[in-house]
């Protein structure tokens, strides 16, 4: 039986966009149906000094155009252009705030470019993905990315798996399948150890 899920990110974090890899190549095998919902990491850590650091209110533009992307084309829409903005932002170091760079990873998911003008023209973009944020929040307690929901966005959520790379087709379903027992399994609350393998990513390294 397929799972149908649903997958909170903020193109700005590594992590995330790792763990989005693997979930993409669940999809091709499969395995899970995909509902991408945006996670804002400027509006959780608004105020933090490290968030201030670490650049995490860079990432707006990106979000209010997935929010765009999906009001016109739908979810199926929001995985392609996610895929190919991580790609750029964190594959070939380019910035996730570069209006350039969204329209590139707009044309590359055979997308219209104008829906990020039209994004950032319209503040209702933004208002949604506050609300998209807080409902999350306020549903599950979420505190980051990557977090997923299943049953379509109306079950258990769980933040993670953190994973650093992409594993191979047979890890990646058994670790699913895992992850999915998990998140259903209430008595389980947490389970964390350090992070031992970095992402093989430029924008890690950099």
């Amino acid at each position: 039986m397929t799972d149908s899920v649903r997958f909170h990110f903020d193109p700005l974090c590594p992590w995330c966009y790792q763990t989005s890899r693997w979930v993409q190549r669940l999809v091709e095998l499969d395995e899970i149906t995909v509902d991408w919902a945006v996670f804002s990491l400027e509006i959780v850590n608004a105020g933090s000094a490290e968030s201030a650091q670490k650049g995490h209110a860079r990432s707006e533009s990106s979000l209010r155009t997935v929010i765009a992307v999906r009001d016109a084309e739908g979810p199926d829409a929001v995985g392609r252009f996610y895929a190919a903005l991580g790609a750029a932002v964190h594959q070939r170091g380019e910035a996730v705030d570069d209006h350039a760079t969204i329209v590139a990873a707009l044309t590359e998911a055979n997308l219209p470019a104008e829906l990020l003008d039209k994004a950032l023209a319209d503040d209702s973009t933004w208002i949604t993905v506050q609300q998209e944020h807080q409902a999350l929040v306020e549903g599950t307690r979420s505190f980051g990315v990557p977090t997923i929901v299943l049953d379509g966005g109306n079950g258990p959520a769980i933040f993670g798996p953190v994973i650093s790379n992409p594993p191979t087709d047979a890890d990646a379903v058994e670790l699913w399948r895992h992850v999915a027992w998990l998140t259903r399994y209430a008595n389980f609350s947490e389970l964390k150890r350090e992070r031992t393998i970095q992402p093989d990513l430029p924008s890690f390294r950099s």
